[in-house]
């Protein structure tokens, strides 16, 4: 299946139309404007910028704001491919094979940071650095190329005679065929400015690769949010913290497999393409293999075949990978997205709580240095233990009302005493009393809940419900949410001292879900039960919502909505394995984009995903 749309190579203004005549007549202008003393290129905070001349000006709008371009894209880079058949044409490649660079240029600052304003390198050493020019000005005999490599920023400073003497024609190359935008190689010796700025003096330019197309320029930036997402080079290219933010990224996946491989677990890989989709309660992508003559999904979780491998006798292994589900797109969720998950033989939930604050707090420490953090203006402290409630207790320190431990206690009373019957009349009191709390509230997206309540086929499901509405959104430092009902948790150990809940966890932050974790279901005749009974009840559900809208004769929207129906099966071949012999085992997965996300105080989970999904 698709999930990209592509992108034409140049985007044109929608309002602007011109035959080639026109853009030809004006590529004449256009290039004489490039040889003006300024071209500004896109804002890097974190880096040093050149220092303003004597005399020089920026193009100024009405009310003093910087003026735009008005040069067109299209008529950009009809001047720049003249500039590349200009350098062919002197006999240089504009693409190059290679260049020898011999420092970035954070190493330059590095070791040249004793060197004193005003002053040259005495030592005669010669540098060569590579990267993007993302600012220039010409002045005279005199320019100054700002230029950026991976690791930061760094000026070239170009003086004619400097340049001439060991490339004759050199300077013109820099004043009329190098552009913002460019990647550039340089060499030469080292000078800090009187004004304190850190420079390489050229004596060799070489153009590694000519841009076609501008760079949106510094006074404007990149603005359009859907553009920063559609192409996220340019996104990168003009944002030094877009950039930091995926560095981080990078520094958290590695903490997590380098913590994971210090505790001696194995990192596998399992399927993408899988014949059932299990391991969660997700719409699956579905695709068909054409060889095979068959339907397959990807993969909505990695935990059934990781599970497997547990059976196989790895007693300790994870999975760093992407996971699949055709679901919403919003600011916390894309329908691919990285997960870890982990399962430990012989080890339980408890240990899962202890090895996710572990994980947790040193991916804070590998990215910010502490344990404190502020996300979105709240303040949040990792290095204290996480809480740990009950979703009982939580709903009832929300809701005083709703004793939710009490209730399943009477149904079980009721069940045993009077049958289904009787266990009915329970539920129907608590939804009575739950609908009524949610009534009562004043926020309006709690009382969205009211439909789920009325709706809801068990008591488990109902304190599920009432936890999302009334508890979920409060928890703003870590929590590890406990004892979920079995009806919402089939893969859960049942718990060990409670009836009617397992040994399962969420951890939530920032209201959030970043993990769950349970002591594994070992018993096959149980899980089985709770599959064929999952499915059984998804299934009913899903036919009688087809049913009900074939009666009405919906159409249109509503026939749309069917189509987000799907129908789920049991993993037989699972359930076989099982029956092989899982030992005891807690199983830990966790969200890494939500992660990164609260790790780099991003709003969104676009903003951590180098190229998410569009519309």
């Amino acid at each position: 299946m698709l999930l990209q749309h592509s992108l034409p190579p140049q985007r044109r203004h929608a309002c602007f139309s011109t035959s080639r005549q026109s853009v030809n007549a004006r590529v004449s202008h256009v290039l004489r404007s490039t040889s003006s003393t300024v071209e500004a290129g896109p804002a890097e905070p974190k880096a040093e910028k050149p220092k303003k001349q004597k005399g020089e000006k920026q193009p100024q709008q009405k009310g003093g704001k910087p003026a735009q371009s008005a040069s067109s894209p299209e008529e950009v880079r009809a001047v720049r491919l003249q500039k590349v058949e200009e350098l062919r044409g002197q006999g240089q490649e504009p693409y190059a094979y290679r260049f020898d660079r011999t420092h970035f240029t954070t190493e330059l600052q590095e070791q040249f940071s004793a060197l004193e304003n005003g002053a040259h390198d005495e030592s005669g050493a010669v540098v060569s650095v590579a990267g993007r020019v993302v600012a220039k000005r010409v002045m005279g005999k005199l320019a100054f190329l700002s230029l950026r490599d991976d690791k930061g920023q760094i000026q070239l400073y170009i003086e004619k005679a400097g340049l001439e003497a060991q490339q004759p024609g050199g300077f013109d190359l820099v004043k009329g065929l190098v552009d913002v935008g460019d990647i550039v190689g340089c060499t030469g010796g080292l000078k800090r400015t009187d004004k304190g700025e850190l420079s390489v003096m050229a004596t060799g330019l070489q153009v590694l690769t000519k841009s076609l197309q501008p760079l949106p320029d510094k006074w404007h930036g990149l603005a359009d949010v859907e553009k920063r997402y559609r192409q996220r080079y340019l996104d990168m290219i003009m944002a030094a913290e877009v950039r930091d933010t995926f560095r981080a990224r990078s520094k958290i996946i590695s903490c997590i497999r380098r913590q994971l491989e210090d505790r001696g677990f194995l990192e596998v890989e399992t399927p993408v393409l899988e014949s059932v989709a299990g391991g969660a309660d997700a719409r699956p992508f579905r695709t068909f293999h054409n060889t095979l003559r068959r339907d397959f999904t990807l993969r909505i979780a990695t935990e059934l075949h990781l599970k497997r491998l547990v059976v196989g006798g790895f007693e300790r292994v994870f999975e760093l990978g992407r996971i699949f589900r055709n679901e919403g797109v919003s600011s916390r969720h894309n329908p691919e997205f990285t997960s870890v998950e982990i399962y430990q033989a012989y080890a339980d939930y408890s240990d899962m709580m202890a090895l996710t604050e572990d994980l947790v707090r040193a991916c804070a420490l590998a990215v910010k240095g502490t344990t404190q953090i502020n996300y979105q203006g709240v303040d949040i402290d990792f290095g204290k233990p996480f809480r740990r409630a009950s979703m009982a207790e939580l709903v009832k320190e929300a809701a005083p009302g709703l004793d939710f431990e009490a209730l399943m206690a009477a149904g079980r009373e009721a069940a045993a005493a009077g049958g289904p019957e009787a266990a009915a009349a329970v539920l129907t009191q608590a939804k009575q009393d739950a609908e009524a709390v949610l009534q009562a509230h004043e926020n309006k997206d709690v009382r969205k809940f009211i439909s789920k309540v009325r709706s809801a086929p068990s008591l488990g499901h109902l304190l599920n419900e009432m936890f999302e509405a009334l508890a979920e959104g409060g928890l703003q430092q870590p929590t590890f949410v406990t004892e979920h009902p079995v009806e919402i948790s089939p893969l859960a150990k049942p718990h060990r001292a409670k009836p009617g809940v397992t040994e399962r966890f969420e951890l939530f932050i920032y209201g959030r879900e970043h993990a769950n974790a349970f002591s594994e279901l070992t018993d096959a005749v149980e899980q089985r039960v709770r599959f064929e009974e999952q499915v059984a009840r998804h299934n009913r559900a899903f036919e009688e919502r087809k049913q009900a809208r074939a009666a009405a004769g919906e159409g249109g929207e509503a026939a749309e909505e069917a189509e987000e129906d799907y129908e789920v099966a049991v993993d037989y071949d699972f359930i076989a394995a099982l029956e092989h012999g899982l030992p005891p085992t807690g199983g830990l997965g966790i969200g890494v984009d939500r992660l990164v996300m609260m790790l780099t105080d991003s709003p969104s989970i676009r903003d951590v995903i180098a190229f998410p999904l569009m519309k």
